[in-house]
């Protein structure tokens, strides 16, 4: 390992869990700033990260305070897109002027948001391909990929060197605006129908009708996209194509949430299409369909 680096992993969820157990399992110092339930057992016995090619204890330190971002050189960001401004007021009485904040977040604004409650520190975007759960307290289950595409900056080459090191796959490149935008693509086409269903994806693409729902859902999220000015990465409708074929047993963050009663992010994945429509006036009716019934059974959830 060329240079040890001090990371904090803000919001570890399963997302977050993963990156800072592959950094930590390396031997980069590690904070996991979690909930309580996986603070208590992360600090009682380690971090358990179960992938497809190991399944280890990896022992880490974990808090529940924002303030353990103090003295760390870069915090991987992966709260909730709800909670984006919130959490960064949180964590900036703490940052080192010279930190590194990596966005590790769903839905293509986070990091411009973000920079309006941190605007002099360094914030880079970056997109996730990744497929986990949190199996238990303490207990994350990777499932697919984990490669990263990171937005350039003056100092972001340590954070990546590290990253690569550590065995996360991860691109610097200039374009990380369209492949946000290309996430959100795929993200739109199957989080709610995999939320709605409470199916993984192989399953719901065999569903009467599902692909010509998502091929809607693609040509709205696309035709907004390019009223933007975003040149979306690579091929869109490839890789919504191939998604189901490479995670057949994964099922969205969307429906993970649903299913344990909390709120989702589909405010910031097709609700954001919907309201980006409305405001350059191209129609969304798919993905407002998906939005309205998301939002209805949040609203269930919250009610139990």
């Amino acid at each position: 390992m060329k240079q040890k680096l001090k990371f904090a992993v803000m919001g570890a969820g399963a997302v977050g869990c993963y990156y800072g157990g592959m950094l930590a399992r390396a031997g980069h110092d590690v904070v996991l700033i979690a909930r309580p339930q996986h603070v208590q057992a992360v600090t009682s016995v380690g971090l358990r990260l179960q992938t497809q090619t190991f399944d280890e204890q990896i022992h880490l330190q974990a808090s529940s305070d924002a303030s353990a971002v103090q003295g760390t050189d870069v915090v991987l960001f992966a709260v909730k897109s709800s909670d984006t401004e919130a959490a960064g007021k949180l964590m900036l009485p703490y940052l080192r002027a010279d930190a590194l904040v990596m966005c590790l977040q769903n839905g293509v604004d986070n990091a411009d948001r973000l920079r309006a409650v941190l605007p002099r520190h360094t914030v880079s975007a970056a997109v996730v391909y990744v497929a986990t759960e949190m199996a238990g307290s303490g207990h994350v289950k990777h499932h697919g990929r984990g490669d990263l595409v990171v937005e350039p900056s003056a100092i972001e080459t340590g954070a990546v060197q590290a990253l690569v090191a550590a065995g996360v796959p991860t691109e610097v490149s200039n374009n990380v605006r369209g492949a946000l935008w290309a996430k959100l693509v795929l993200n739109c086409a199957y989080n709610a129908v995999s939320a709605i269903a409470q199916l993984p994806y192989g399953k719901t693409v065999a569903g009467v009708g599902v692909l010509d729902v998502m091929r809607d859902v693609v040509a709205e999220c696309m035709a907004v996209a390019s009223a933007e000015g975003v040149q979306v990465a690579g091929d869109v409708h490839a890789a919504v194509a191939n998604l189901a074929a490479s995670m057949p047993t994964q099922s969205s963050s969307t429906a993970q949430d649903l299913a344990r009663g909390k709120p989702t992010e589909i405010d910031f994945l097709n609700g954001f299409i919907v309201r980006r429509g409305e405001a350059l006036g191209i129609a969304t009716p798919a993905n407002r369909v998906l939005w309205a019934l998301i939002k209805l059974m949040e609203d269930k959830n919250s009610q139990k």
